[in-house]
């Protein structure tokens, strides 16, 4: 029978920085304890895991590649043997690179593909595997993008890639339930992006209904909602500001 009254551990992919950090900061402080994936940043890794233990005790660093399927399928039994226990995944690590139709290419699909999509898929499964055995519950949060219902053309592979994982989102809640609830939250503009100075992000953050960026915080706070709301499967919560009703010929990165 599973344990009750243990604290809960979530898996948080591309934890470190951004809006991965901003995601374990809200779930500590919900009382979660979060371990805290990273691929090359381990420095600030260690201080989101730092932060996060101020709030609850455990906070630990995971590094893997989740380009590679090994060290992907790795990443939950390495957790699970540092911290006892798994009990939700967010897929927040995303590779996020610039092309279009006209310098498309099968390397540049297949690199936003694996980690994008394969990833979350492993870590899905993993997550099953490890709470069925338990006789618990658990959640997966896949972070899709508000461009899924604001087409343009640039990002093409990135925007394929996330296409794909909402999909997976809608099959997997009908594979792995009803252990693993299985739903997505879709950000709009919430950081700049590597093509964006300062003053094109705020130029940029007009482009929505309410006139602002989607709030990091905001965002976070949805998270955090949709891992503890019961009610919620298959599902996803576009949390934009209203970007997505805002038509754009281009990636708002080029506003």
């Amino acid at each position: 029978m599973a344990q009750k009254n243990v604290q809960k551990t979530v898996l948080i992919t591309g934890g470190a920085k951004r809006l991965g950090r901003e995601i374990a900061l809200a779930l500590a402080q919900a009382g979660w304890r979060v371990a805290v994936h990273y691929r090359l940043s381990e420095q600030d890794a260690m201080e989101t895991a730092n932060a996060c233990s101020k709030h609850t005790i455990g906070s630990m660093c995971f590094k893997a590649n989740l380009n590679d399927e090994d060290e992907t399928l790795g990443l939950i039994p390495s957790v699970i043997a540092a911290m006892g226990h798994v009990d939700a995944v967010v897929n927040n690590a995303s590779t996020f690179e610039l092309d279009a139709a006209k310098d498309f290419s099968y390397e540049k699909l297949t690199k936003h593909m694996l980690g994008n999509v394969g990833a979350p898929v492993i870590l899905a499964n993993a997550l099953h595997e490890h709470v069925q055995a338990r006789s618990a519950q658990g959640a997966v949060l896949n972070l899709l993008d508000q461009k899924l219902w604001n087409v343009n053309p640039d990002f093409l592979s990135y925007s394929l890639s996330k296409a794909a994982l909402q999909m997976a989102t809608q099959m997997l809640a009908q594979s792995l339930a009803p252990c693993v609830r299985v739903c997505a939250i879709a950000p709009g503009l919430s950081f700049p992006s590597y093509l964006q100075s300062a003053e094109d992000f705020e130029r940029a953050a007009k482009y929505s209904l309410t006139g602002q960026i989607s709030n990091p915080r905001d965002i976070a706070k949805a998270a955090v909602f949709m891992l503890e709301n019961a009610s919620v499967a298959g599902a996803t919560l576009l949390v934009d500001a209203g970007q997505h009703l805002t038509a754009m010929q281009r990636d708002v990165s080029f506003l």
